[in-house]
């Protein structure tokens, strides 16, 4: 039996920008004070809350803040246990476009994010894919990472587009 992960648009490197969502709850809050709200005590305790989810604190890594990211989300190699079952994975299959809307930055779902001048740094530049600190480089080396990039979805529409299932998820579902 094959293991396939399939991610559909999904912030696999973070989330950080004025999406669609983050302005209809915080229209006057923009990204460059979110993290005031995230990285405090209060935001820090209700991430934690499922009532409170939608603030997505958990994966709003300000590339100008990075250390308070850090602090507030300390990071940690995974272990050899961990690593051996992400590696279990047979193929991990990175679908999302720069037409998502929601997804900021779109690359996020491809694990690349912004470095701190709001450039985006590829995935195969990552200090976590160089150090393969999850195995993420191991995969793709071994080929099992396949990686999809379409324009024209919106994030809403990933799950529904027969363009998207045809050409990019049925065939790893066998």
């Amino acid at each position: 039996m094959q293991e396939s992960f399939i991610s559909l648009s999904s912030p696999q490197a973070g989330q950080y920008g004025d999406t669609e969502i983050l302005t209809l709850y915080f229209p006057h809050y923009l990204k460059a004070r979110v993290f005031y709200m995230c990285y405090s005590s209060v935001g820090q305790k209700c991430k934690e809350a499922h009532h409170c989810s939608f603030l997505k604190c958990l994966v709003l890594p300000d590339p100008h803040q990075r250390e308070h990211f850090l602090r507030k989300r300390p990071h940690r190699e995974m272990t050899g246990t961990e690593m051996k079952n992400f590696l279990r994975i047979n193929k991990l299959v990175l679908i999302g476009g720069p037409d998502d809307g929601v997804i900021t930055p779109w690359e996020s779902s491809q694990f690349g994010f912004y470095d701190f001048n709001e450039t985006i740094v590829e995935m195969r530049n990552q200090e976590w894919y160089v150090r393969d600190s999850f195995g993420l480089m191991t995969l793709h080396a071994r080929g099992d990472l396949a990686v999809y990039v379409l324009s024209g979805v919106k994030h809403s529409y990933w799950h529904s587009n027969e363009t998207v299932f045809r050409g990019c998820i049925e065939e790893w579902l066998t």
